[in-house]
């Protein structure tokens, strides 16, 4: 028997001497006043002699995270995901069942404590303990190791663990829960609609992404699951509603890295009559206010990544693509203005051409070699080329490049905004060269859908649009370097049999 499997049987057969004894181990409910967190706000600053004054008794719940006993004296910890509070327990106060179930405690339990709060003689906050009732028997140990799991794929898969065990990683999560709330208290306040637009698609449209595919059986459909919503929520300007927006998870079937994960949550909002430049004036206040909330909630002077400060104050940065490649490949302006240009930047530093070929793809290619690592401070990207931005408005003094830009922060994309080409022919002629790149073997590339093109011939207003990568966006205001930090349950390959 191993080490793991000998542990299991003992705590079951303490489990089974507590149901022999007529001890309910998994106990429907427990009436408690406060956790451990909320004792912590309330009487933390009380001293022994307020508390004594105040005779308040309490039942609190929680997880035994250590046990210390001493003679009939017994110090446990209880904790609540967020706070620690102290069990002084003296067996010899307990009734026969209170003191069963401490004979039968073990790291892991789920407990309920009654009992008088009070400061000890060394003067910690503690629960001077008179009653125990067992909530739920841990029939596995918890990691040896508290505060955090050692094993990293351990903490994804077992994402419950790790919560247990972290209290950085359940801060993560609710710093994320903030800017969540955040994003929608903001956009709510300034008129905008949250609405939900269909996650499974007829044709995948939004985004230059690989989709997922799957089946409809009772329609006999072929089906796409959504890779951004952008069309829809399009479709909803048609309609007249000239604010909207949509928390919406994406799917995409492509690489895996610290960076992506094939599902993920995006943020998609639209602004009627707005062009790009409205559009990255509200982005600015609506991050700088995030990252705020993100600083207070960690208790950090700055945002940082990877442990070096990220200044959010404004107003921040605005490059073109061209502009950033001049800075920081140190290319004239002049050689990016022709594709021989671009192609020959590209094979003098070794790196891949695009098989596309074309001034765009060459340029974004050269752009994302050697300029987006250098963007740390938030810092927007404009002037697209428009084979790289099929869905954007053109420029009027420059037909190559599009009213787009790209917001990049911590060397990482974290959003991309443009005008919104709302012309339907135009559109049309974009969407059929996506068609015809698609048939020479460009699985991103989008497909033709007729009825948004026929929505646009309805008349959709001018307007400006962004889709804001939630995960990203977390992993910047946590200083998180893998993105599958920050979900709770990213996609794993299966375990090993056995594991």
């Amino acid at each position: 028997m191993s080490e793991l499997d000998e542990q299991i049987h003992n705590r079951r057969e303490k489990r089974g001497k507590l149901a022999a004894a007529g001890i309910p181990v998994y106990p429907h409910r427990f009436a408690w006043d406060l956790e451990p967190f909320a004792i912590k706000q309330q009487y933390g600053d009380k001293t022994a002699e307020e508390l004594e004054a105040a005779g308040l008794r309490l039942r609190v719940p929680g997880r035994i995270r250590s046990i210390r006993r001493q003679g009939k004296l017994v110090f446990a910890d209880t904790h609540d995901g967020r706070e620690k509070l102290q069990l002084f327990i003296r067996k010899d106060r307990l009734s026969e069942p209170s003191a069963l179930v401490l004979d039968n405690l073990d790291l892991g339990d789920v407990i309920g404590a009654e009992g008088a709060l009070i400061r000890t003689r060394t003067g910690e906050l503690s629960l001077l303990v008179d009653g125990l009732t067992l909530l739920a028997k841990a029939l596995r140990p918890m990691p040896e190791k508290w505060y955090g799991l050692a094993d990293v794929e351990a903490r994804y898969r077992q994402r419950y663990l790790d919560l247990a065990s972290n209290e950085e990683s359940r801060r993560v999560f609710e710093v994320r829960a903030a800017l969540v709330k955040g994003i929608r208290e903001f956009l709510d306040a300034r008129g905008f609609l949250e609405v939900e637009t269909p996650m499974m698609h007829l044709i995948p449209g939004g985004a230059t992404a690989r989709p997922f595919k799957t089946h409809h059986n009772a329609l006999d459909l072929d089906l796409y699951l959504r890779v951004a919503p952008e069309l829809f929520l399009k479709r909803l300007l048609v309609g007249g509603i000239p604010r909207v927006y949509e928390i919406n998870r994406n799917f995409r079937n492509e690489g895996i890295s610290t960076r992506h994960n094939p599902e993920f949550t995006m943020l998609e909002f639209y602004w009627a009559y707005a062009d790009y430049r409205d559009m990255m004036d509200l982005t600015e206040e609506l991050l700088t206010g995030l990252a705020e909330t993100a600083r207070r909630m960690q208790g950090k002077e700055r945002i940082t990544w990877e442990g070096k400060p990220v200044d959010f104050a404004r107003p921040w940065q605005r490059l073109t693509m061209r502009e950033a490649v001049t800075r920081f490949a140190g290319i004239s302006p002049e050689r990016l203005d022709t594709v021989d240009g671009v192609r020959g930047a590209l094979a003098e530093r070794g790196l891949e051409i695009p098989p596309a070929g074309t001034y765009g793809h060459l340029l974004m290619a050269l752009f994302e070699e050697t300029s987006e690592a250098h963007l740390v401070d938030p810092t927007f990207v404009t002037d697209h080329p428009v084979e790289v931005s099929p869905l954007s408005k053109q420029r009027e003094d420059d037909p190559r490049f599009t009213e787009r830009f790209e917001l990049y922060v911590g060397g990482s994309e974290i959003a991309n905004g443009f005008s919104e080409l709302n012309d339907p022919d135009v559109q049309a002629e974009r969407f059929r060269e996506q068609a015809a790149a698609r048939a020479a073997g460009d699985v991103e590339a989008h497909l033709f859908d007729a009825d948004y093109i026929r929505a646009l011939e309805h008349a959709m207003p001018p307007a400006a649009g962004i889709g804001v990568g939630i995960d990203r966006l977390t992993m910047l205001m946590t200083d998180r370097q893998s993105i599958r930090d920050v979900i709770l349950f990213p996609l794993m390959r299966p375990e090993a049999e056995g594991e």
